[in-house]
Formats: C-alpha cells, structure tokens, sequence
C-alpha cells in the first residue's frame, strides 16, 4: 500500500492514469502524445505505476499495451473511505465548496467560439509565437512545458512584456493553463489570474472555451471580455480565410 500512495502523489502519474481510465490498453507513444513530457520520463512514471500494481501490460505482438487495475484503488475505498457515511461526506464536500466559492468575489469571464479547423491548428494559434503575432499584436513566447515561465511581448519592435506568467496544465492539443500577471506584479501569486484554453472537436469544427478567473474586480472582467471576444474573433478569421481581420478589432470604438 505504501508504494499505491507514492505513485499516487504524483500529479504526473495521476494523469496518466486518467488516460487509462478514459481509454484502457494503450501503448507508451499514446500515452507520450498527450503528456507534455520526454518517452524516457513516461517510461519512468510507467514503471512506479507496474510496482505499485496500479497498472498492468501486455504484449500484442511488438506493442506493449498498458491497462489499468483499479484492484489496489478499490482496496484503499474499502479501507479508508467506506467506513463512513458516503451521504454525509457528500454533503460536507458540498459545504466546504460552497463555502470556498463564497470566500471569493473575484469575477470570472468566459468565452467560447467554434472554428472551422481542427484542435492542432487551433493549439498552435494560441502557442506559436509567430502565429500569435499575426493576429494579437503580441507574441506568446515559452516552451509550454508545464512549470515554464512565458511572456506576452509586444510586436511593434519594442519588445514590451505586457503579461507574464507560469504554465499550469499543459497537454496538446486538448488543455492549456496559464496564470497572467502585469511584470511588475511578478512573484505576487495573489494578484496573478488565470486562463484556460479548452479545445474541444466535433467533426470539422472546433469548439475553443476560454475561463479568465480571478480577476480582480468588475473592470478588469469588462476589460477582459472585450478583449477576449477581439482577439478571438481575429484568430478564428486567421484560421478560417487564412487572414486577420483586416482592422485590429480591438481599435474599434465602442458604442
């Protein structure tokens, strides 16, 4: 049990049984695909998983296919969480959110487009530093690996960072999430918000949702929802005739 709770720490691990859960018996390159990390690394998570007995693998002719084996998962239920009452620790968790949701009064926007395109293009629109120069005004400039600092630097020659940050959640070409922050607030994780790209494909469109949270009151959110539906509406132009808009939206006067 206690190699379950180290493998189970962490996060790394965590999401690769995540992958298995949603889809069971892949191979070491599907799982690399959507795991911003090096195959030796994976190999390495792989491995404490087998020990801990939380994963199993098969041969399938020259692939090795690895699956989930909820056994030890089920055995920590039985010993530590069905002992109590399940109605009431659902009930506690629903007040301890509520709670924690009242204890914040920071606004959250949200903005979700469809493309016509598909999420790779969509992910490289929103990462690429070229790309994104050709319709933010701005570069976005990291390597996305999680853990990574980036920068959102101006194009006009100047090389200004408006906005720094941190990379959260990084998992092409499904998931990003960054914390913003003016460069002068740097190091202040109080004053930080956060911003998330969910990419989502339905046949030959692409759904992207877009959550700014923590903002710090209701006219940084108003700032952040006409900037967001400008710059978005200049990627989506971008992706679908190949072109921005051929104004930035943003310059247009309001009324």
């Amino acid at each position: 049990m206690d190699q379950v709770f180290k493998a189970l720490s962490d996060g790394t691990r965590r999401r690769l049984l995540d992958r298995l859960h949603e889809h069971n018996g892949q191979t070491l390159g599907e799982l690399c695909a959507r795991i911003d990390m090096s195959r030796q690394s994976v190999t390495q998570h792989l491995s404490v998983l087998e020990a801990a007995n939380l994963i199993s693998t098969v041969w399938q002719g020259r692939e090795k296919l690895h699956y989930l084996n909820p056994v030890p998962l089920h055995e920590i239920q039985e010993r530590w969480i069905d002992k109590f009452e399940r109605p009431r620790l659902r009930a506690l968790g629903a007040v301890k959110r509520r709670a924690e949701e009242d204890m914040t009064d920071k606004p959250t926007y949200v903005y979700v487009t469809y493309i016509r395109s598909t999420p790779e293009k969509v992910w490289d629109a929103l990462t690429d530093a070229d790309l994104t120069a050709a319709y933010w005004g701005h570069s976005n400039v990291s390597d996305w690996r999680v853990g990574s600092r980036w920068e959102h630097r101006r194009t006009d020659g100047s090389g200004i960072v408006d906005v720094v940050g941190d990379v959260v959640e990084s998992e092409r070409p499904t998931r990003l999430v960054t914390t913003w922050a003016d460069p002068a607030d740097e190091g202040q994780e109080e004053k930080y918000s956060r911003v998330t790209f969910d990419i989502q494909s339905h046949g030959g469109i692409v759904r992207l949702t877009v959550t700014h949270e923590d903002l710090a009151d209701e006219a940084e959110a108003a700032d952040a929802a006409s900037g967001w539906s400008a710059v978005l509406s200049n990627l989506k132009s971008l992706l679908e005739t190949g072109s921005p808009l051929p104004e930035d939206p943003w310059t247009m006067p309001v009324g």
